[in-house]
């Protein structure tokens, strides 16, 4: 079982779709914006790479957080609660097989690899 956590407007997800249906790959799309992802989901991604890596600061949602939520991303603890109710500041897309997190972000030299 394949899932891919994502926004379907983003175009990073966008791309990584686009790659999945070009190489017959059947996966679930899981929505951040009609989906509920737990606190455990979270830190799974984080154990699997690292805080740095799940919080996408480079995007807009970063951008926009206060000076005080952005030092509550400098610790897991602190920063799941703030993930939870801003999705849209993980990396996308998130990629899981049979439940594990396996990769994040959209490389197709990457996927390919990972799915030879």
């Amino acid at each position: 079982m394949i899932e891919v956590y994502g926004i379907p407007n983003c175009d990073t997800v966008k791309k990584a779709r686009v790659w999945l249906a070009d190489n017959n790959i059947e996966y679930t799309f899981q929505d951040f914006k009609k989906i509920t992802v737990e606190t455990a989901t979270i830190q799974h991604w984080i154990d699997a790479f690292g805080l740095d890596v799940v919080i996408n600061k480079r995007g807009t949602t970063w951008r926009k957080l206060s000076d005080d939520e952005k030092v509550l991303c400098e610790s897991a603890d602190t920063a799941i609660p703030l993930i939870l109710s801003n999705l849209s500041m993980v990396k996308r897309p998130i990629l899981a097989q049979d439940g594990k997190a396996t990769l994040i972000g959209f490389k197709a030299e990457d996927w390919a690899k990972h799915f030879q």
